[in-house]
Formats: structure tokens, C-alpha cells, sequence
């Protein structure tokens, strides 16, 4: 692949310019992967303001809504597609639209709508539109739990027009990159900003005594609603929470017996801020917001509680630190570690797929040279329990898949220790780094083993006791 760079420079006035004042034409060049490095820099802008019919592929559905409700973008004819909209709403847009370019913005999932309201129109996608994929590390990032994601590929690389953006992109091993130019931003100035990695062995108590001290508006960034909601209610914050998350993670919060979050949002809006706001993994990206003050941002990960919490360094982090787009005040990562995870390099995990590939391959010719129908049955019984399985859709390797499920397993290493989080923050240039440290008596792992619901009355109280004498109230009481 081609590397392409363009330095950036900040203005005479020390602001940082749009991306339409760095590219040729002001456009983003076709077969291209821009890595733009900083957020914010106007990618999407600068093709929403371009002059061509442009379909670009956000990853979330608040993106979109962000987008077509943002006020430089009122007489820009943006139209965005997501769950709810229809072919046949595309269709009346585009008839609408005679004489204006198409701005059209979809979910990866909902992208065969808008295929199916241009062939409808007789517009040709894959020569009369730009089609950009904005945030297209998510395309790995995302692939193990949302199988759709990639589907637009595909048609993407027939597009004579076309190309990729990310502040964090990851790298793709799909072999039809290979003509593609990777177009470096690279800034000339110090962008990186403070963080402040917290471990501990309490995430609860931690969070607690963290919040204690921060004044102003507080957006914490965790991937799990129970979590947040154990974290909110075990604080007493209900009155002063927003929680920011997907549409059946609203309907929980806000309609579960057991639950009353009423104050849960599918999408972000200022009017439903409140002094804590609480964001899942769908706003970690490309979501736009905007406050008059500096808020303080917590990033949280427990490893005990959920693997799905863990943020990557070279990613998750920085996009959600960038949302801001007037800047932050502080930002914290709260951690524990789980000394279980086994680390690993990319080379040790792509072998290991490899190995598992190739064992799938024999079974695929033991099945297809069985003598009879009996043995081939056998044989994809094999099959149907391949461990490769998971890396296949519709039956073809995916190089998504596979990618994600790398890039998973090397993040996952880097919290087996606490030495390792630091280090892979401190390679990284987008954060000054500072680490502390939090013990407590009793810890994550301690309430995991109590509260688990596979042990017998008997085993449970044996937890207890233990618990209890680590604390020393079994020796107070002798």
C-alpha cells in the first residue's frame, strides 16, 4: 500500500484547519484510507460540502442523527438512513432532491437500502457517488458482535469513487487494500493530552472517591448498562444520571421491573445532559458534543465485571476523549487487572487462526471426498463445531473477523498486568501518562466469588467468612 503524508500546521491564529484546506480539490482523493490522526479535523464535513453525490457509511445510528440535526449542515440536503427508515423513504428523497447533490448517511446495516433506492432511481452508485466508510476502524473493532458491518464492503470496492476515514485506523489484511494509498495526516505540533490511569482492585469504591473530587460535568464511558446502572445505584446518582445507550438497552433501563432509569437516551441531545452522563461503546465515535464548559471524563474497564469494558488504548480511548470538540478538563481511565488474561502478540494470535484455518480445510476435504452420504454427514457434523466457524460469513473466510478477533486478544493482554496498560498508553502520543494506585482489602475478584450464582448456600457463607477475616472483623469479634 502507498503512504501518502500531509503535515499539519496550525494556522497563523494558532487554530487547527479543516481538512478541506489540506486535500487537493478540498476532497478526499478515491482508493483512498485517510488517516486523519486527530478527531474533529472535518472529514465528514469536508464530504457533506463537497460537490458530488456523496453516500457515507457512520457506524451508529446517533452519528447520523447528530449530523442531519447539526446546524452548519440545515441547507446541505442531508438525509440519514438508519432502523426505522425505509427503501421507499429513500426513494421519495432522492426524487426530492432533483438538482441538489445527494447526501445520504447510513448504517453499515441499512446500506441496502439506499443500494435498492438508487437502482430503483436509475443512479449507478458504483460510478455516479463518492461512498465513504467515516470511522472504519469500527469495521474491526465491531465484526465479532455485528455481523453486518462489512457487508457494504463488498460493493464498496467495486465504487470507481470511494474511500475510508479514521483518527485510529487499524490495519486492514484484506488483500484488495493493496491498491489503496494510506494518506497520513501528520501534525507538526503537541496534541497530546493528560490521563491519569487509576488501578485498582475496587472499581466501585474507586469510582466513588473519584467523583468526590471532580467539580462540573462528568461523562463516564463504559461498555456495559448493567454496570453503569450497579454503579449508579449503588452511589445513590439516579437524580443527577443520564445514560446515553442502544435502543433495547433504553427499553431495559427505563421499563424493567427491577430498574428505574428513566432518564435513558438512544441518542445525544444537551437538553438531556445531566452532572454525570453515562455513554456506551455507540458513542465512542464520530458523535459531535459540543458544551459551552470543559466536562471531566472517566473511562472505566472492568475486567471481573465484563471483557466487553475493556477500552483500547490506541482507539477506544482516543475517540472518546474526542467528542469533545471545545476540549476537556481532566481524564481518567479506571482499571482493574486480571492477571488470567494471557498475552499475546499479533503474530501468536494470527498463528493460532491459522492453525485452526488449516485444521478446517481438512475437514472440508474429508467431508467433500467421503464415500457416501453417511461419512459426509459425519464429517459436517465436524464442521458445524469448526472453532474457524466464527470467522466465516456466508460461507467465505472474513478478514473482518479475523482482524477483530486479533486486535481483541492483543488488547486483552495488555490488562493481565498493570505494567502493561502504562506502557501501551505511554507508546501512545495521543496522552501524557500518569499512573496510580488503589488497593483495597476487598476487591473486584472477592465480590465476583461472592456473588456468583453457581455456589451452594454453604460455598457462599465460606466466601463471607473469608471476606470478613480479610477485613479483620473476624479477629475484632474474638
Amino acid at each position: 500500500m502507498k503512504q501518502t503524508k500531509i503535515i499539519l500546521r496550525k494556522n497563523e491564529n494558532g487554530e487547527i484547519p479543516y481538512l478541506t484546506d489540506l486535500l487537493e480539490d478540498k476532497m478526499i482523493p478515491t482508493n483512498t484510507i485517510l488517516c486523519k490522526k486527530l478527531t474533529g479535523l472535518g472529514a465528514t464535513y469536508s464530504e457533506i460540502k463537497a460537490p458530488r453525490h456523496s453516500i457515507i457509511i457512520e457506524p451508529n445510528r446517533p452519528v447520523i442523527i447528530g449530523k442531519c440535526k447539526a446546524p452548519e449542515h440545515k441547507d446541505d440536503n442531508l438525509f440519514g438512513v438508519h432502523q426505522g427508515i425505509f427503501t421507499d423513504d429513500v426513494i421519495d428523497y432522492i426524487e426530492e432532491s432533483k438538482g441538489k447533490f445527494l447526501k445520504i448517511l447510513t448504517t453499515p446495516e441499512s446500506f441496502h437500502k439506499v443500494e435498492e433506492a438508487l437502482q430503483a432511481t436509475d443512479i449507478e452508485i458504483r460510478f455516479h457517488c463518492f461512498l465513504l466508510f467515516d470511522e472504519c476502524h469500527k469495521i474491526i473493532k465491531d465484526s465479532d458482535y455485528r455481523p453486518n458491518i462489512s457487508l457494504p464492503m463488498d460493493l464498496f470496492f467495486e465504487c470507481e469513487n470511494k474511500a475510508l476515514v479514521s483518527a485510529t485506523p487499524i490495519k486492514f489484511t484484506d488483500p484488495r487494500f493493496e491498491s489503496f494509498q494510506a494518506l497520513q495526516i501528520i501534525p507538526d505540533f503537541d496534541f497530546s493530552k493528560d490521563l491519569f490511569l487509576h488501578i485498582t482492585n475496587n472499581i466501585l469504591q474507586t469510582v466513588r472517591e473519584t467523583l468526590r473530587k471532580l467539580d462540573g460535568n462528568t461523562f463516564i464511558f463504559c461498555n456495559s448498562t448493567d454496570m453503569i446502572y450497579n454503579l449508579i445505584k449503588q452511589q445513590e446518582l439516579l437524580k443527577e444520571s443520564s445514560v446515553f445507550c442502544s435502543h433495547n438497552s433504553v427499553d431495559k433501563l427505563r421499563n424493567d421491573k427491577d430498574v428505574k432509569m428513566k432518564r435513558a437516551y438512544e441518542d445525544w441531545d444537551v437538553k438531556y445532559m445531566k452532572r454525570y452522563n453515562w455513554l456506551t461503546s455507540r458513542f465512542y465515535n464520530a458523535v459531535d458534543i459540543k458544551l459551552e464548559d470543559k466536562p471531566n471524563i472517566i473511562l472505566l474497564s472492568n475486567c471481573y465485571f465484563s471483557e466487553y469494558t475493556i477500552m483500547d488504548p490506541y482507539s477506544d480511548s482516543i475517540q472518546a476523549v474526542g467528542r469533545f470538540r471545545n476540549g476537556v478538563a481532566s481524564i481518567t481511565h479506571i482499571v482493574n487487572v486480571n492477571p488470567n488474561f494471557r498475552v499475546q502478540t499479533e503474530e501468536e494470535v494470527r498463528g493460532y487462526i491459522r492453525g485452526l484455518e488449516y485444521a478446517h480445510k481438512l475437514l472440508v476435504g474429508y467431508r467433500d471426498t467421503a464415500p457416501d452420504a453417511e461419512k459426509r454427514s459425519i464429517w459436517q457434523e465436524f464442521l458445524d463445531n469448526s472453532p474457524f466457524k466464527k470467522y466465516l460469513v456466508n460461507g467465505k473466510k472474513s478478514f473482518y473477523k479475523i482482524d477483530s478477533d486479533v486486535v481483541d486478544e492483543v488488547v486483552k493482554g495488555y490488562y493481565n498486568h498493570k505494567e502493561l496498560i502504562y506502557t501501551a498508553y505511554n507508546s501512545c502520543d495521543s496522552f501524557n501518562v500518569y499512573m496510580e494506585e488503589t488497593i483495597y482489602a476487598i476487591g473486584d475478584y472477592e465480590r465476583l466469588q461472592r456473588d456468583n450464582p453457581k455456589l451452594t448456600k454453604r460455598e457462599s457463607r465460606t466466601q463471607i467468612v473469608e471476606q470478613l477475616e480479610m477485613l479483620g472483623y473476624c479477629e475484632t469479634q474474638m
